[in-house]
């Protein structure tokens, strides 16, 4: 079998859950559409009576990033799923390397995260944001891409080595709710306390946030080629150690 056709079949599979799901597409739009509503326009006269201006155009990229970060990290449960229900093991059994399985895995549920994230950027146009028109967005695609990437093979490499759907929640909010309180998705990052500016530093999510804010708002605390470098690099290093857990699963 072709690679490419593996890493194809895993993508479309992928898509077509998700679209399948109507819970899954209206619970993943309540989240979002919640934080903007209860904190853009609930703290908006305070962040501008700071000085900061509209919160809804700082807040909406940060929120964009928090739905795509949500998405493909739970989109590893899919692989527990797989794995008691046999279909991993049909694809493991594959005469492909096992790399090429974990890619498929990722661009598949990527994708996914990526239609979430246009879903939620359209939710915020609705709300009241308006990106700045600048050669920057041209940009947002690629921030986007590489963010869902390296999330999603985050949480599949995790998922590979666990085999409890009720753990896998567990873990994911573990990791996910600091990683994401800790981007400045919520709060601009310019003047924080010295250990959490390192915390935000070593997040790989306040990369992506920090993309977003470049390419909707032109506003960014890293830059936008530090934050483009930062994910691509992260993300690769994932997907490798992610291919590696991978060959661990017993077909």
């Amino acid at each position: 079998m072709h690679y490419a056709n593996v890493i194809y079949i895993l993508w479309i599979r992928q898509l077509k859950r998700y679209l399948r799901s109507r819970a899954r597409l209206v619970s993943s739009v309540a989240q979002p559409l919640l934080f903007l509503v209860a904190l853009g326009f609930g703290f908006g006269p305070i962040y501008a009576k700071a000085g900061g201006g509209d919160y809804i155009t700082f807040l909406a990229p940060g929120i964009i990033a928090m739905s795509m970060l949500f998405t493909s990290m739970f989109g590893g449960i899919e692989v527990i799923w797989d794995k008691q229900f046999g279909f991993l093991k049909e694809t493991l059994v594959a005469p492909v390397p096992r790399v090429v399985i974990m890619l498929g895995r990722t661009v598949g549920g990527a994708t996914v995260a990526m239609v979430q994230g246009l879903v939620i950027f359209l939710v915020t146009l609705v709300v009241g944001f308006r990106p700045e028109i600048t050669p920057a967005l041209l940009f947002a695609p690629l921030v986007m891409f590489l963010m869902c990437m390296l999330f999603t093979a985050l949480g599949t490499a995790i998922a590979s080595r666990l085999n409890d759907m009720q753990a896998f929640p567990l873990v994911m909010n573990f990791l996910v709710m600091p990683m994401f309180f800790l981007s400045g998705a919520l709060f601009p990052v310019d003047q924080l306390p010295r250990a959490l500016a390192i915390a935000v530093r070593l997040n790989p999510v306040s990369y992506g946030v920090d993309g977003m804010r470049a390419t909707l708002i032109n506003v960014n605390h890293f830059g936008l080629s530090v934050d483009i470098l930062a994910l691509a690099l992260t993300a690769s290093v994932v997907i490798v150690i992610g291919a590696l857990l991978f060959n661990k699963i017993e077909a």
